[in-house]
């Protein structure tokens, strides 16, 4: 769901007429103020004032520089005087926030260390916590028996601060940590409800390695020991864990656990019964018997007094209504006196989830209650009713009439663009898929567009009117909303009218000569985009000096562009009138995002190329001018593909090395590109040597060394390899880096003559299946799919697994073909249960390849998917048949 839109402090300020206290605040005028610390006599409250001051600089992201930050602190350990209880706390803020050096940090310990034994409980918990915050392994060594005695102090503020700071410090000192397990237990018996809490949470973080271990740790607690209410709700979410963890049922070794969680619904604070229900929902292989208690509990707070429990049992029950919509049935009676709730989400949330799980009797009665509900919500949660109305009339299309009538009815209404293109979207969807549907839809969109504000809108719904209205009953009838563009609308509009008016004119023969009339008439509008697309026409329909009309004229309006508009704007911007005419074809056809690699800052991570690509076909475009410079490649033919850079070494360090593959018909190219980060040393020979054993079908031609690789100066080495030609060969490759490594004098930069030789093991790497793939898009993918036709065509059914989501599903199978996807269909709707996808690519040999991938995801998060490929070559469409079931 949409978030609300959160003003800026500084603008809620103004609206209200208030005055900030941390307006037009300056880091140089602070610092000139925090030299109040160093008054003899200290003014308490302006130093928290000050501190309160540069705690606002470091949360909004201001840097301090290293003189800066150390006055600062060495300022701020002079507060230690100070037996203010309110300034203490800021000085203890400030420490932990300014992180100093190791240096520094002595200089403090000693302050820290004597108030961790104070007999002030404030002053004990807030030094643990800083403590733990700022030193190394040494010092918690050195006290880490007073942290194991804090751990069960008496006083219930104390205790927490060092368990919090343990679960912190598992992540830079776990063996610390560890040794302090017996007293962690002894702090889950405790009586404190937020010492028991922080203690359950450590106790699971210190074991959550060993699944052995946490499930014993969850089946103990579960017996009993814990009382407070927020370590029963973390212990609820533990026990779900290793329900899913284990794979266990009620009926396979899992019945204490699950009984656990239905006595939980039963506990007397709501936050339990809550979250006990809310597990047993989210539970994938729960039975209808186990989940009912669990929604009877949540209908009981649909009625309550508190709109935080109505809020959650409602977006519960939506999430519940996906899987197992007649569990929910029986709430839908609660549910409906949730309509006209106040907070709008709760009723938001009613609606969209009475939606889901009504039937078609119910459909005309949620109409009229959502008819008046809509004029008093905003646009993000009218998006939302919009989307549940489409996924309602995919349910029940025999009901599409009642539906689209009150889509068409909201699209008239006032609401942003977002807001509209939800329900343009959503009538689109309905047309395509009802042909009942068609008809009433397109005349709902011409409507629209007779009084729409947005030119976007306009122009999408026209092409889609192009596309879909000469296959109507009666085209004519769409002229006059078509034409009515052509004279009311601005000139990007009048444009999209004029290529519409010429898509009608071309597929219904008996609209020819009006179609002629209309268009000669635009020959003279004041837009030459709008005039030379008439001009054009005109002759392209046979209307002047060329007369063909058919099949050419078909392709020509609703054929696919095949190439990417990104790349055609590249090469458009760069292209020199003065030298030969514009070739379409040069245009590079391969869809490519800037490597991640080549966006970190120079000197952290190899490039490659020297400076980073200026838009998708750069990259591309710079390697092939690198491999055509070098003679040993010339004569491998045309570049097919090359891949994004796969790095080969850890962040930070000394040497930084990512590969990029080079696929040619016969050839396969690794372009190592290399880094040296340590100044003080000069690499020269530098090579990398290939272990391609896992890889049989290449065979090792050469490699190209790198003759000197200075600090900071990426380079690149090369090898080659030979593959059979035309065929996806697959292998997994181990890498050395072999060099000369020559010590370099900082004063003169000048290197050492004599050289020791080293190696530096590099990761492992795969050529893969999708990198014989090349990512080209198409404009319009039902054209391209039609114009393949079904020659090639190969369908095929797969199972996928168990799965987290339907996104994780698809992405997985995207990657795996390396393919582009179109028209949007790479992102799944949220809490989907179904969900098709459309690809499309070039294979190697330059051969069209287009992919329909069909999802189902059951209530076991089981996935299925049904494959279907056309392309021009058999062999092609059975090639991805097998990437896909054999990756």
């Amino acid at each position: 769901m949409a978030q609300p839109i959160v003003k800026k402090k500084e603008d809620r300020d103004d609206e209200a007429g208030e005055y900030s206290p941390f307006s037009g605040i300056e880091k140089g005028a602070v610092l000139q103020e925090a030299r109040v610390f160093h008054d003899p006599q200290l003014d308490a409250r302006r130093c928290s004032q000050v501190i309160t001051k540069l705690l606002y600089l470091l949360n909004q992201g201001e840097t301090f520089t290293k003189v800066e930050a150390t006055e600062v602190f060495f300022s701020v350990t002079k507060l230690f005087q100070s037996k203010d209880n309110g300034l203490r706390r800021m000085v203890y803020l400030m420490i932990k926030e300014l992180s100093p050096s190791a240096d520094e940090v002595i200089i403090v310990t000693s302050s820290l260390m004597k108030d961790m034994t104070s007999h002030t409980d404030m002053y004990r918990a807030n030094a643990i916590r800083v403590l733990c915050r700022i030193t190394d392994g040494t010092i918690l060594t050195q006290i880490e028996r007073y942290l194991k005695q804090a751990i069960v102090d008496k006083n219930p503020v104390v205790a927490s601060a060092v368990l919090v700071s343990g679960i912190h410090l598992l992540q830079t000192n776990p063996e610390i940590v560890k040794r302090w397990s017996n007293e962690v237990q002894e702090a889950v018996q405790s009586r404190a409800a937020l010492v028991q809490f922080h203690a359950v949470g450590l106790l699971h973080q210190i074991r959550q390695n060993d699944r052995l271990a946490v499930s014993k740790l969850v089946t103990s607690l579960t017996k009993g020991t814990v009382r407070s209410p927020l370590a029963q709700c973390l212990l609820i979410r533990y026990t779900t864990q290793v329900i899913r963890e284990s794979g266990v049922n009620s009926e396979t070794g899992g019945r204490p656990l699950y009984d656990y969680l239905g006595g939980c619904l039963r506990h007397k604070a709501e936050m339990v019964i809550f979250e006990a229900a809310k597990a047993i929902t989210e539970l994938s292989n729960v039975t209808m018997r186990e989940l009912l208690p669990a929604v009877t509990v949540i209908q009981l707070f649909l009625s309550s007094f508190k709109p935080v429990l109505r809020f959650a049992a409602v977006r519960t029950l939506n999430k519940v209504a996906m899987s197992h919509p007649t569990a929910v049935t029986a709430c839908n009676i609660d549910m409906e006196s949730l309509i006209s709730d106040q907070n709008k989400s709760i009723a938001t949330l009613a609606i969209t989830t009475l939606l889901k799980t009504g039937n078609e009797s119910s459909v005309e009665r949620l109409m009229k209650q959502i008819t008046n509900f809509m004029s008093d919500i905003a646009d993000e949660f009218k998006i939302v009713v919009v989307e549940a109305i489409r996924s309602l009339c995919l349910k029940f299309p025999l009901n599409y009439g009642s539906l689209m009538n009150f889509l068409s009815i909201i699209l008239r209404e006032e609401g942003g663009f977002e807001y509209k293109k939800a329900i343009v979207d959503s009538i689109v969807i309905l047309i395509r898929d009802i042909p009942d549907a068609k008809e009433s839809g397109l005349l709902h969109l011409c409507e629209f567009i007779e009084d729409c504000e947005f030119t976007y809108l306009s122009t999408q719904i026209l092409h889609f009117l192009g596309t879909e209205g000469p296959k109507t009953s009666d085209p004519g009838k769409y002229i006059r909303y078509i034409y009515n563009r052509v004279i009311l609308e601005n000139a990007t509009v009048r444009a999209s009218a004029v290529s519409t008016l010429a898509k009608f004119g071309t597929m219904v023969n008996s609209l020819k000569p009006r179609i002629f009339v209309l268009l000669r008439r635009c020959i003279f509008d004041n837009d030459d985009e709008v005039r030379d697309r008439a001009t054009l026409y005109l002759n392209t329909l046979g209307d002047g000096s060329v007369a063909e009309t058919g099949k050419d004229v078909k392709e020509f309006l609703f054929g696919s562009l095949e190439t990417p508009l990104a790349n055609l704007e590249t090469s458009l911007k760069n292209y020199d009138p003065t030298e030969e005419p514009f070739d379409i074809h040069s245009v590079p056809k391969e869809v490519k995002s800037q490597p991640l690699a080549e966006k970190k800052a120079p000197g952290k991570k190899p490039t490659g190329l020297g400076a980073p690509p200026t838009g998708p076909a750069s990259a591309a475009d710079s390697h092939e001018s690198l491999l055509s410079s070098i003679p040993e490649f010339a004569g491998f033919g045309n570049l097919f593909k090359s891949s994004a850079p796969v790095e080969l070494t850890e962040a930070e360090t000394e040497y930084a090395v990512n590969v990029v593959k080079h696929v040619f018909d016969r050839h396969v190219v690794f372009q190592y590109n290399c880094t040296n980060t340590i100044p003080e040393q000069l690499l020269e020979k530098v090579t990398v040597l290939v272990d391609a054993s896992e890889a049989e079908e290449f065979s090792e031609l050469g490699s190209k060394p790198l003759r000197s690789l200075p600090y900071d100066s990426p380079g690149q080495t090369f090898v080659v390899f030979e593959k059979p030609d035309d065929v996806p060969a697959v292998g997994r490759f181990s890498n050395l880096l072999r060099f000369t490594v020559k010590e370099v004098d900082p004063s003169t930069g000048e290197a050492e003559d004599d050289g020791v030789e080293d190696e530096y093991q590099l990761e492992d790497f795969e050529v893969a299946a999708a990198d014989y793939i090349r990512k080209v898009g198409v404009s319009n993918y039902k054209n391209a799919w039609d114009s393949l036709g079904p020659d090639f065509e190969r369908i095929d059914e797969y199972g996928l697994g168990p799965r987290e989501s339907l996104a994780e599903a698809v992405n997985a199978v995207i990657n795996l073909l390396g393919m582009q996807p179109c028209e949007g269909t790479e992102m799944v709707p949220k809490n989907s249960r179904s969900h098709t996808c459309l690809l499309s690519g070039v294979y190697i040999g330059n051969v069209r390849v287009l992919v329909r991938l069909s999802f189902g995801i059951d209530a076991s998060k089981e996935v299925a998917m049904k494959l279907a490929v056309r392309s021009e070559d058999k062999n092609v469409s059975d090639a991805i048949h097998e990437i896909v079931a054999s990756g």
